[in-house]
């Protein structure tokens, strides 16, 4: 088994949980997906640049030289991705604040708020 096939497989697994995650219908399932897909994003970015061993970060001679382009990417891209993780966390805390529920929509499946019931009018419309 190489270790191209290991990191493409950990990269697909990753981003599979990524995903389910996004999919479930809280909050804080849907920030742990998006930081799960940030990381997977990363990995690939960086596997990107070719897997090397043995190869000097800088020019030394004529031997191989790993490429630093997708490490200083991947070192931006992280930096980005906390700073918006922590953006995301916020919303969703002001969200539960604001609505009473950790749910993407704001309400739960099943429960039902007295605005939503027949014969009563919704702020700002008329009844």
């Amino acid at each position: 088994m190489s270790m191209e096939f290991l990191v493409a497989t950990g990269i697909g697994l990753v981003t599979a949980c990524g995903i389910y995650l996004l999919l479930r219908a809280r909050t804080f399932a849907v920030v742990l997906g998006l930081s799960l897909l940030s990381y997977a994003v990363n990995v690939f970015i960086f596997v990107m640049g070719r897997l090397w061993t043995d190869a000097h970060p800088i020019l030394v001679g004529n031997e191989p030289v790993a490429d630093p382009l997708p490490q200083a990417l991947v070192l931006t891209a992280i930096v980005i991705g906390f700073a918006t993780t922590g953006f995301v966390v916020e919303l969703a805390l002001r969200s539960r604040y604001e609505t009473g529920s950790d749910h993407v929509d704001g309400t739960e499946p099943g429960v039902r708020r007295a605005t939503d019931l027949p014969g009563t009018a919704r702020e700002g419309e008329v009844a």
